[in-house]
């Protein structure tokens, strides 16, 4: 009887889990730190009696802009994300890349093939009750094996500097 009564506990805690996730890597219940982004300081204008209108709800001089920042930071041009369509010197790249034809909605394909084979190789009913992480399992199949691709490249003679000795 106790030991019934324990499964059927099991079982209710293993239902109040977070179905359907592989890899859980934090609780949903605190606050998202990667979303505070910090702003610029203030800074006083030259001339006072020069200021623009106020915008409400636009921008702001001291808003951050993430992308902005990192592609300046890399040393790009941060005036180059506003522009639409393929750079002149990509251009080749894409050409070349979209030779055998471009399958329109690619994105929203795999992601219905990642959700049917997450759904086929998802959580087991003690992994939910553990809470184990299951993304490295479910996933294996499609792993390369780095060092064994490392030596069939080694066999057929490739240098590889960059590899650890053997």
């Amino acid at each position: 009887m106790r030991a019934a009564l324990l499964t059927i506990c099991a079982l209710a805690l293993a239902g109040c889990s977070n179905e359907g996730k592989l890899m859980t890597l934090a609780s949903d219940d605190g606050p998202e730190e990667f979303a505070i982004v910090p702003t610029r300081p203030l800074e006083l204008p030259p001339d006072l009696a020069q200021l623009p209108a106020p915008t409400p709800g636009g921008a702001n001089i001291t808003d951050p802009h993430p992308e902005a920042d990192a592609v300046a930071a890399l040393g790009g041009n941060p005036g180059q994300l506003a522009a639409q369509g393929v750079g002149a010197g990509d251009g080749a790249l894409l050409a070349h890349a979209a030779r055998a034809g471009v399958t329109p909605g690619i994105r929203q394909v795999t992601a219905a093939e990642d959700a049917q084979y997450r759904a086929r190789h998802g959580r087991r009913l003690l992994e939910i009750v553990a809470r184990t992480n299951v993304y490295y399992r479910a996933y294996r199949p499609q792993t390369l094996d780095s060092w064994a691709e490392l030596e069939r490249w080694r066999r057929t003679g490739v240098q590889t500097p960059s590899a650890p000795p053997r």
